[in-house]
């Protein structure tokens, strides 16, 4: 059974509105639509605070849907994203220093510059990426 059907469910086994249920979980009403129409999901605070809010256990709530798992597994793996972004500080560190020292040592700089601050550019972008992504 898919998250939406069961949070829709519960919800309505409850007796509450949408409106009522996204006022006891600090959410919007169209918050819950989106969440019970599996739009967007809920993410793990939001999960605990609808299993106390409904009645119902967490396993019972997660279990049997993959898609639901996998959002939270990519939300909530810290370790991963942490990597991902010392990853991204660690390159555009190289490409920085490398861009520099061929502006300063290398005898024909123009193209092998021009490469370089394109490398730049690239590494930077995907660290703005990766920061933006984690906020």
């Amino acid at each position: 059974m898919e998250i939406g059907k069961k949070l829709r469910d519960a919800r309505a086994t409850c007796g509450l509105t949408q409106e009522q249920a996204a006022d006891k979980l600090y959410v919007t009403r169209q918050t819950v639509s989106n969440w019970e129409n599996e739009k967007t999901y809920p993410d793990i605070v939001s999960i605990v605070r609808i299993s106390e809010l409904y009645d119902i256990s967490l396993d019972e709530l997660l279990k049997g849907d993959d898609e639901m798992m996998k959002h939270l597994e990519e939300t909530t793996n810290v370790v991963n994203n942490g990597k991902r972004l010392f990853a991204a500080v660690i390159l555009n560190i190289v490409v920085m220093v490398t861009m520099f020292t061929a502006a300063l040592f290398l005898p024909d700089k123009t193209y092998i510059t021009a490469c370089v601050f394109c490398l730049a550019l690239i590494s930077t972008a995907f660290l703005v990426y990766e920061i933006v992504k984690k906020i």
